[in-house]
């Protein structure tokens, strides 16, 4: 592999560059301000509250990141991310003022941790989708690993630089030090010259823009397998890291510094994992290395529960921070590489909105088995479902690819719209018609249902597909959208492996008479004239954007 697309050939790129290196300041802090709260809420309350530390953080994820994707994908990504870190900043500074002053509970920790959790919610699916904004298209999938490295490398200097400044100086001191780490990153961000695409539609609405995010991860089966696959694994191997204060006190009998030395050696072995996750990736593919990832975490999770010698559990951990970031990293390589720019917001913010799901989900109740059974017999339990997990591949397959969709920048014709309609109006229904080869007409079928999957993601509703009884060589397809600028916004959206598709099915046409198209108003009333003194509208032309 050369240099120009090697593993670090993004830091080349000093925009990208600027902003993953502050972005790992940032990580650092949190982390940091993870270890003090965790602790603090150890020594306050129970250790049912100790992973709801963990919960608090990941459940705003889970519940704004959809959310947020689609903000990111409908304003300007560089304002979205400054916004989110503002929101974290603020509640950082809280944070650390309501425990200078001792105004400090275990529920005023789980809601700071809340408010912080959900600037990062926010941040995050603006600053994944705008990586491919930062470096060119080929590097995206060493762009998207080195993120996921940037949170690694934080991991590894985070929680032992947090273990030492709690059993030094307090877990105030911490909180203050998360806080002054967001400045590097806003920093960053504002001195990012980003180009922004000017659309010729206006924006969609936010429900309808959610609406139409999750309903292109419905209808793309690699992107909903990743989610889901997502979703499952975070939620069974979520036991670690929840559990791992109550490891580092009861089952290695240490303190805060050991807490944090932990979690550092867990963060070395993810930071090392960049290096075998292109090769492995190469060799066996996407699938095959999630499994793998998934039985050698959990193998590494029975050990940790069986060892009690600091030494072998750093060891072990070092190798479990591998599986994770391996793992957790190709799920996320493949779902981007699987969607096109449009939607690619939304999907990413959909794939953190699953795995914080599952870690917050898998938290609590990892939380409650340690109440009933003890911790080393839940982290027991987690293993043996984490061996058994390779067995969703069978229904969750994480596919491979090498390069994510490209846009399809050519222009259509323009309709040919003599009715007078504006971008409200709707809904639209397009039929198409078709002469084919009877003794082609099953390819044209199967061709025909790789179309409908295409319109049924991009934006299209009550598909379906006709053949005139009076002549087997006449085919109609039809389809709705709900407005006119819905419409157009799903011409827009064609990628070149879609528009490769539709020419396939375009060449299996026959005869003098060119494919027919024709656009329908539905419900027209608004177009009809009620009183002769009303102005007839039909003969307005519309001007297409």
């Amino acid at each position: 592999m050369t240099a120009a697309h090697g593993t670090f050939a993004p830091l080349s790129v000093p925009t990208y560059r600027n902003i993953w290196l502050a972005s790992m300041v940032a990580n650092t802090g949190s982390l940091i301000q993870i270890v003090g709260s965790a602790w603090l809420m150890a020594e306050m309350s129970t250790p049912d509250r100790v992973a709801l530390v963990q919960t608090a953080t990941f459940l705003p994820m889970a519940l704004f990141a959809i959310l947020a994707g689609a903000i990111s994908d409908m304003y300007d990504r560089r304002k979205v991310q400054i916004a989110s870190l503002t929101v974290s900043l603020v509640g950082a500074t809280l944070m650390t003022l309501a425990s200078m002053l001792g105004w400090m509970t275990p529920s005023a920790l789980l809601g700071f941790c809340f408010l912080i959790g959900t600037g990062a919610a926010f941040f995050g699916p603006a600053w994944q989708s705008s990586v491919g904004e930062q470096v060119p298209r080929h590097l995206l999938p060493q762009a998207v690993g080195l993120n996921g490295v940037s949170y690694n490398v934080a991991r590894s200097l985070g929680p032992a630089m947090g273990g030492i400044l709690v059993a030094a100086l307090g877990a105030t001191f911490a909180f203050g030090v998360n806080a002054l780490c967001f400045l590097p990153i806003l920093f960053a961000l504002s001195r990012w010259k980003r180009v922004v695409e000017v659309s010729r539609l206006p924006p969609e609405g936010l429900l309808r823009s959610v609406h139409s995010g999750l309903r292109y991860i419905v209808h793309m089966q690699p992107v909903r397998q990743a989610v889901l696959r997502g979703f499952l694994v975070c939620f069974i191997g979520s036991a670690l890291q929840a559990l791992m204060p109550l490891m580092a006190r009861d089952l290695l009998g240490g303190g805060a510094q050991t807490y944090g030395i932990l979690l550092g050696c867990f963060g070395i072995g993810a930071v090392s994992g960049i290096f075998v996750l292109q090769p492995l990736r190469s060799r066996f593919g996407n699938e095959l290395v999630v499994r793998g990832g998934c039985c050698a975490l959990g193998i590494c999770l029975a050990l940790l529960s069986l060892s009690g010698q600091m030494l072998l559990s750093c060891m072990i951990l070092f190798v479990a921070g591998i599986s994770w970031m391996v793992l957790v990293t190709v799920i996320g390589i493949a779902l981007q590489l699987f969607v096109p720019r449009w939607v690619v917001g939304r999907a990413v913010a959909t794939l953190h909105a699953s795995v914080a799901l599952g870690v917050a989900l898998g938290s609590y109740l990892w939380g409650l088995f340690t109440l009933d059974f003890g911790v080393a017999t839940a982290m027991q339990i987690a293993a043996v479902l984490l061996v058994l997990s390779p067995f969703l591949g069978v229904v969750l397959r994480i596919a491979d690819r090498n390069a994510s969709p490209e846009a399809d920048d050519s222009q259509l014709a323009e309709p040919d719209v003599k009715l007078g309609i504006s971008g409200r109006s709707g809904p639209i229904s397009i039929e198409v018609q078709y002469r084919i080869d009877p003794d082609k007409a099953r390819d044209f079928y199967n061709l025909m249902r790789e179309i409908q999957r295409i319109r049924n993601r991009n934006g299209a509703y009550d598909w379906s597909l006709s053949r005139e009884i009076a002549d087997p060589w006449t085919w109609s397809e039809r389809y709705r959208c709900p407005t006119w600028d819905d419409y157009l916004r799903l011409r827009g959206r064609r990628t070149l492996e879609e528009t490769a598709i539709q020419q396939r099915a375009n060449q299996m046409h026959i005869g003098i008479e060119p494919i027919r198209i024709r656009r329908w108003l539905d419900r027209p009333s608004g177009s009809v004239r009620w009183r002769e003194e009303v102005p007839d509208r039909g003969d307005t032309q519309l001007v297409v954007r």
